[in-house]
């Protein structure tokens, strides 16, 4: 892993969450206030887009099955928003898990990220 430039810090509003590809690989970034953070883009519980969630201080929401994570450290906070058996049974297929994160850093004018 090493630091890569993933965009301009001016690209990216405060509250605001951006997908770039590198290498084939989908990143999600948001800015909270002067934080930026770095994640895997999709979602480890079902590969929902991320990036096309919502924001609420530095908890993502996933938009297709209402995961959250914490951007703080990736932490799982919900796994989904269904209820009874169906939450039961999608945790039993898929264990809840954190979501991947990256270091970040500001160079230059740049937002890079260690990936």
């Amino acid at each position: 892993m090493s630091f890569v430039e993933m965009i301009k810090v001016g690209e990216l509003n405060d509250r605001t969450m951006k997908m770039v590809i590198i290498d084939n690989h989908e990143y999600m970034l948001a800015r909270i206030g002067d934080n930026y953070y770095c994640s895997d883009n999709r979602c480890p519980h079902m590969g929902g887009n991320l990036s096309n969630g919502q924001l609420e201080g530095t908890v993502v929401t996933c938009p297709r099955h209402h995961s959250q994570f914490d951007l703080k450290d990736g932490h799982n906070i919900r796994w989904t928003d269904w209820k009874g058996i169906k939450l039961a049974t999608a945790k039993l297929l898929k264990s809840p898990r954190p979501l991947k994160m990256y270091d970040v850093k500001i160079e230059d004018g740049k937002l890079m990220a260690n990936i």
